[in-house]
């Protein structure tokens, strides 16, 4: 049953789910930006609420473009399978907690260069919610003091970061700092290249512009010779 906090005491009309999860992020003083992940102020059950609520926002948006969602067996149910799309798939990382990535210790003490890649990924462009389909490359220079991952827990990272509304420049940003805060590694680099269908499908309409664009930390951008390595042998995967 809902609790007293779930009505306005004004009209007793329940409050949307959004409205609740928004004034705890607020008051917490937490940014919610289009690729912040906000699972931490998502109680038991409201995603399912929330899902419901984007349902009949979308069911609304299609009426307002003068699409009949009542008598066409196309768009009858066209509200809640894009609802669901988002919440569940393409904006999951947003909220839904990081998935569980089992570290270990580097008891071989390696300390040469490893490279994880091409990852493919997929997202959203945060300004027309267009695709962005891309391949990711992650080097590591370990240190004897750095946790180590599975090979599959790189690809289940990129996952979360990119399954929410993105730009390519920030992303590769938040899977680096992922990679880096889990790790502790002497150096890392995320190289990222995508076609961005905000280009594609619309505007320009240019169906070969590609956006490459990299991050490097530690060892990576103190050592030119490290750096050349790292790029030359991505350009051979």
């Amino acid at each position: 049953m809902p609790t007293e906090s779930t009505y306005t005491a004004v009209t007793n009309e329940p409050i949307p789910v959004s409205q609740r999860i928004r004034e705890r992020i607020v008051k917490s003083k937490t940014r919610y930006h289009a690729n912040d992940n906000i699972a931490d102020f998502i109680e038991p059950g409201e995603l399912d609420e929330l899902l419901a609520e984007v349902e009949g926002k979308l069911r609304g948006v299609l009426e307002s473009l003068v699409i009949d969602t009542k008598s066409d067996h196309n768009t009858l149910d066209t509200g809640r399978r894009v609802a669901k799309m988002y919440i569940n798939e393409i904006f999951k990382g947003r909220y839904v907690p990081m998935p569980p990535v089992t570290e270990f210790p580097n008891a071989s003490h390696l300390n040469e260069l490893m490279i994880i890649g091409p990852i493919t990924v997929r997202s959203a462009c945060s300004h027309h919610l267009c695709p962005i389909i891309g391949k990711v490359w992650i080097g590591v220079m370990p240190n004897e003091h750095s946790n180590l991952i599975g090979l599959s827990k790189y690809a289940r990272i990129a996952e979360w970061i990119m399954s929410r509304p993105q730009i390519q420049e920030e992303a590769v940003v938040q899977l680096a700092d992922a990679l880096q805060s889990k790790m502790q590694p002497d150096g890392l680099a995320v190289v990222m290249e995508a076609d961005h269908f905000c280009m594609h499908w619309r505007g320009v309409k240019d169906m070969d512009s590609k956006m490459i664009n990299s991050v490097m930390h530690g060892s990576f951008l103190k050592d030119p010779n490290l750096r050349r390595e790292f790029l030359s042998l991505i350009k051979k995967s």
